[in-house]
């Protein structure tokens, strides 16, 4: 018996053990439930069965405190409705059992937690408690016992929140009576119940959850730490970045703040310099400026040793930035036509943009390109 006893307990520590990994544990007021219920309670011992059978009437409070396991509080009242040779009782009841108890879903115990509600299970309970009989006045004083009950409820659950329950089970008189002194379970003082009972459960219920895979965790913690160092390697590029950013606005907020470059003094050697003028916004030669192109291209034919360094300039009407290649485009278009109308070699010229250009006090004049022969 002994070792039959601590396999049951070993099967419901494993039981109660799966639970707790299977299920989210749920708020202090959820779970709990009330029921009610009503049928008839008999005496098991010299009395008819049928005939001694009574109405009876009960409540009880608990608490699922796992799917499997719960706890609460109930009431059993026998109505007054004997036809006992015993003196009746002058209230409306005449026998009473309040006690606390613990329930077993049996399905759930063998069957395991479905994370649902099944339609059908049944649940031993097992309790004790305070018994008591009523009696006629004169017939002696009212009886108090130590009292235990055990049964079993075939639930039908309507919903989530509503049972009908049929519920048989047995009260035994621990304490020995008026008619025998004996103690312990004895079915000669014992009650047979068999009530119907209606049970609403408070709250959400249980809530399963998916126990985790330590494999996957450690996959989704490998691919974290990955993401990590993803990011971190991303903020030092983006600082690098920050860092090349404000050191480009450093520089063009110099160059915004630069004071542009003017040539002022020009050489007033006229018997080597000649003057290439441009339209405003172009660096095209037009046919009035040809022979001023073509001046520079004889004197380099006639003397095969000069050099020529043209300068280009752009007055400072205009965006700057625009000007200074305008400057420069005006110096090679000047290079250009010598090369490839007059066949002048490329070694023999020098072309290059000098930016904004104030030779003149016209404005326009400064659209030009300086050529400087250099005979040498």
């Amino acid at each position: 018996m002994k070792k039959i006893l601590m396999a049951a307990t070993a099967a419901a520590l494993c039981s109660a053990g799966a639970m707790a990994q299977a299920v989210e544990e749920p708020s202090f007021f959820d779970n709990m439930y009330i029921g009610v219920e009503g049928g008839v309670t008999t005496p098991m011992h010299n009395h008819a069965f049928f005939g001694s059978m009574r109405g009876a009437a009960g409540l009880n409070i608990g608490k699922q405190i796992t799917p499997t396991y719960g706890v609460g509080v109930e009431s059993l009242f026998g109505v007054n409705t004997s036809s006992w040779a015993f003196p009746k009782s002058s209230t409306a009841f005449d026998a009473s059992y309040v006690g606390l108890y613990g329930s077993v879903d049996l399905f759930n115990l063998f069957g395991g937690y479905n994370c649902g509600t099944r339609p059908f299970t049944i649940s031993a309970q097992a309790g004790a408690g305070w018994g008591h009989y009523y009696f006629n006045e004169g017939a002696g004083p009212d009886y108090n016992f130590f009292a235990t009950k055990a049964g079993l409820k075939f639930n039908f659950n309507v919903s989530d929140h509503v049972t009908v329950s049929l519920n048989p089970s047995v009260i035994y008189n621990m304490s020995g009576n008026f008619e025998q002194s004996s103690t312990g379970y004895n079915i000669n003082r014992a009650a047979f119940n068999f009530t119907a009972g209606v049970t609403y459960r408070f709250g959400n219920g249980f809530q399963c959850v998916q126990p985790y895979n330590q494999a996957e965790v450690d996959a989704l913690n490998a691919q974290i730490n990955g993401l990590r160092a993803d990011l971190a390697a991303s903020v030092a590029v983006a600082d690098a970045l920050d860092v090349k950013a404000n050191t480009l606005a450093a520089e063009l907020e110099q160059c915004r703040n630069k004071a542009p470059e003017v040539i002022k003094e020009v050489t007033n050697n006229y018997n080597s310099v000649r003057f290439v003028f441009f339209r405003i916004g172009s660096s095209k030669v037009t046919a009035d400026q040809m022979p001023n192109v073509e001046m520079i291209a004889d004197y380099m034919k006639n003397h095969p040793k000069s050099k020529v360094v043209i300068k280009g300039y752009a007055s400072k009407d205009g965006n700057y930035d625009f000007n200074v290649k305008l400057a420069n485009n005006r110096a090679e278009s000047v290079k250009n036509l010598l090369i490839s109308k007059y066949k002048i070699p490329a070694s023999r010229i020098s072309a290059e943009g000098e930016g904004i250009g104030n030779m003149f006090e016209e404005e326009s004049w400064n659209r030009v390109s300086i050529c400087t022969l250099d005979a040498e």
